[in-house]
């Protein structure tokens, strides 16, 4: 089945429907999508990560969900298929595809379905409505980077802090030097180094064309990711897609900051769920690069994060505990369409 979710795209699968061993399954993912191919012409690829991905879905086998989700991220014009990140975005989907594939009953009305998503051991639930126990896909809800309106999924992260990288601040600091720049090395659901746009030489208001086109800038930026990967507990980060980079300005347009995300070598149109959820998380420890840019007279506990095509709120609560931070409550608002559903052929 092909689905948005979110702000992204991607083929989603039932686990049984694919190879078991995960070098074959990996092998005819890639030919599904048409990668390696910056075009991803002879394949289901959107020529872009963010339409590069797959979601395989399964009977939860330990208990503590209703389903299983394994994250996928495949290359464009190269032919990697990694599990060292989760989706946001496509977890939106998980659970009206699991009640499409019949993993997890609905009736009519509100649907709640427990995922544990496989690759940070976290589970979410997400909340969406049904009638004659199939999804309802249109409705009202517009989420930034999506045109029109659908309707809405509502996502609660559970046990996400440290998923990737051990603990919620994997250097036990608020703030660490990496290449001389100030920066913050967070997990709250997505490894993320959160830096401010001046430090970096920018105004952090450019365009994703603009700051794609900086060849210094993003050079820059990834030094400070293959450093930070090895701080992050990531280990090589060469080949993988983790961490991600956000850089924050003050706000333009009403927000409580503003973003500009690599991930990590393409910059992101919008900003990914859980990387959202990272930023804004950072930003409500005092010191951070990302509180020196906050809106500081907001109230609440929903942050709006500026980003190219919008914004994206996310609903975050910290405590601290001896002076630790700690994750009281991450949520966030997304929308997901079923778009085809059928069979692929993969080139031979």
């Amino acid at each position: 089945m092909v689905m948005r979710g979110g702000t992204s795209k991607g083929l989603y699968f039932l686990e049984s429907d694919l190879p078991s061993e995960p070098g074959d399954r990996d092998a005819l993912l890639l030919a599904f999508m048409g990668s390696p191919d910056h075009r991803q012409i002879d394949g289901m690829g959107g020529a872009h990560p963010l339409t590069s991905k797959v979601a395989v879905v399964s009977p939860c086998r330990h208990g503590i969900g209703d389903v299983d989700f394994l994250f996928l991220q495949l290359g464009v014009d190269q032919p990697i298929v990694t599990d060292r990140q989760n989706c946001g975005n496509l977890l939106a989907g998980v659970g009206p595809f699991a009640v499409e594939r019949g993993l997890v009953p609905a009736g009519a009305g509100p649907t709640e379905v427990r995922v544990h998503m496989l690759n940070t051991d976290g589970v979410a639930v997400g909340a969406f409505t049904c009638e004659n126990g199939l999804p309802v896909y249109s409705g009202g809800t517009a989420i930034s980077g999506v045109p029109g309106t659908a309707s809405l999924i509502r996502l609660d992260f559970e046990g996400i802090a440290g998923g990737s990288a051990g603990t919620l601040l994997p250097t036990g600091n608020v703030v660490d030097q990496v290449e001389g720049i100030p920066v913050t090395l967070i997990d709250n659901g997505m490894p993320v180094v959160v830096m401010t746009a001046a430090d970096m030489g920018i105004t952090g208001y450019e365009s994703c064309e603009q700051l794609e086109g900086n060849g210094t800038l993003r050079a820059k930026l990834e030094t400070i990711r293959l450093t930070a990967g090895r701080l992050m507990n990531l280990g090589d980060v060469t080949k993988t897609t983790v961490p991600k980079l956000t850089m924050v300005a003050p706000p333009k347009a009403g927000g409580d900051l503003c973003t500009r995300t690599f991930i990590p070598h393409r910059c992101h149109e919008a900003i990914g769920v859980l990387g959202a959820v990272s930023v804004a998380t950072a930003a409500l420890l005092p010191g951070s690069p990302a509180s020196a840019v906050l809106d500081h007279d907001r109230s609440g506990d929903v942050f709006s994060l500026e980003h190219p095509t919008g914004v994206f709120d996310a609903a975050i609560a910290v405590t601290f505990d001896a002076g630790v931070p700690v994750v009281r409550r991450a949520g966030i608002i997304r929308t997901a369409r079923k778009l085809m559903d059928g069979q692929v052929f993969p080139r031979g």
